[in-house]
């Protein structure tokens, strides 16, 4: 099982009145690791595997620790725990070394722009996820 790795620089505008990157601020974390890894890294040249488009179906997010802002990127490590006919699930881990900010999911659904409604994963895309699936159980809490 391989894990995407994504490091994400922090800005000064991410941080709230607190001093803290802002809860909304840790959804476009994810955002960029999430295209990063679809994206970036599909399969093969001149690939469409993720090109048509994808719909984000749900988020969950767990907030574990507050992240301040510095000049040091922090990393965003990302898998696959499930894929289904017609969707799949991304888990992440936003974290430095020794310390996790936060544990997340997204259910994204692959979608046709043409005619804008939901698709099926290909054959392709689901050969290049499964050498992300992991359950996240070796995580450290």
């Amino acid at each position: 099982m391989a894990r995407h790795i994504y490091s994400c620089p922090l800005r000064w505008s991410d941080m709230d009145a607190f001093g803290h990157v802002n809860n909304v601020v840790f959804l476009r974390y994810l955002e960029e690791a999430r295209i990063d890894f679809m994206f970036r890294l599909a399969p093969g040249d001149g690939s469409p595997s993720f090109s048509g488009g994808s719909v984000v179906a749900r988020h969950e997010i767990d907030y574990k620790r507050p992240l301040v802002h510095r000049h040091e990127p922090v990393t965003i490590e990302s898998w696959v725990t499930k894929i289904g006919a017609a969707s799949l699930t991304i888990a992440y881990e936003i974290k430095d070394a020794d310390v996790v900010y936060v544990r997340a999911s997204t259910v994204v659904v692959p979608f046709d722009l043409e005619t804008q409604r939901p698709r099926r994963i290909t054959a392709e895309e689901r050969h290049f996820l499964e050498e992300y699936v992991d359950d996240g159980m070796n995580s450290a809490a």
